[in-house]
């Protein structure tokens, strides 16, 4: 399957396009570096199907080696078969270790008492319910837990809050999804997974992009030009953006700043955790 539409993209926003082999070096040395600093040689991930799961997987081979890798679907009934067979084409073509294990008792069994529960509601359930699910068995297998959210999710808060946006360590989550997309296909990941629309897969025919009401490439070039270039929205509006997409994607921003931070504690004291205390300065005696 041809993915020449990614390559026009790149070609229309050169801003987004990456140095793929640097990337890619900076990205497991680091993430080699951090893991191996706090004591494992080991890490696990979820693995959906999806290309940001995908891509993380890529990278931890690189860096630890498949045998080092541990990847977990953990679908609900109503996931999708596609979704499935992909991430099984990952974990074939990466030879790392895999186990399943089926949400679906424990997300009907609490939503029995709760029968009228809204997709969302029963979304972040199963997001958070896989969540628990690897950091117990990264407690058995002695393994850090790797994010899978990218850059545009973080910044727009497209994630559930301790679920699909927690882990001990994120891989990709100074990447657009453009470059995701970029950086994957450079990686080898399967087609079956790059070219197919980006899905939480949390209810049926759930796309991301129809949820949040526009597409990644269209929200990655004007964030790339908010935030990184800093543009007021008279610039914006120079450069061609239309102000829905400019007001949904600052209002998302500012809406989910709570997301992207640890718990804020209330200050008494002279030394509050992640205020006073902190890493480098406070790290050992």
């Amino acid at each position: 399957m041809s993915t020449q539409w990614l390559t026009d993209q790149l070609t229309e926003a050169p801003y987004l396009s990456l140095n793929e082999e640097l990337t890619t070096q900076i990205l497991t040395t680091a993430l080699r570096e951090e893991v191996n600093k706090v004591g494992f040689r080991r890490v696990i991930l979820g693995l959906s199907g999806g290309i940001d799961s995908a891509l993380s997987l890529y990278l931890a081979v690189r860096a630890f080696g498949a045998e080092n890798v541990i990847a977990v679907r953990m679908p609900y009934k109503q996931s999708s078969q596609n979704s499935l067979d992909d991430a099984a084409e990952a974990i074939q073509d990466t030879g790392v270790q895999s186990l399943t294990v089926d949400i679906t008792p424990q997300i009907d069994a609490y939503f029995e008492s709760f029968p009228d529960a809204s997709p969302l509601r029963r979304g972040n359930k199963m997001a958070r319910e896989r969540m628990t699910i690897l950091y117990d068995l990264s407690a058995y297998y002695e393994a850090l837990v790797v994010g899978t959210s990218n850059r545009t999710e973080l910044l727009l808060g497209y994630g559930t809050q301790f679920g699909d946006s927690a882990s001990a360590i994120n891989p990709i989550g100074d990447l657009y999804k453009t470059q995701v997309r970029q950086l994957s296909r450079y990686l080898g990941v399967p087609n079956s997974i790059l070219s197919k629309p980006p899905s939480a897969d949390l209810w049926e025919n759930q796309t991301d992009e129809g949820e949040i009401g526009f597409s990644y490439f269209d929200m990655d070039r004007v964030l790339y030009h908010m935030l990184d270039l800093k543009w007021d929205r008279k610039a914006l509006h120079k450069q061609g953006f239309s102000d829905a997409l400019i007001n949904a994607v600052n209002k998302r921003i500012i809406r989910n700043q709570f997301k992207r931070v640890m718990p804020v504690i209330l200050k008494v004291s002279n030394r509050t955790v992640g205020i006073d205390f902190r890493y480098l300065r406070d790290w050992g005696m």
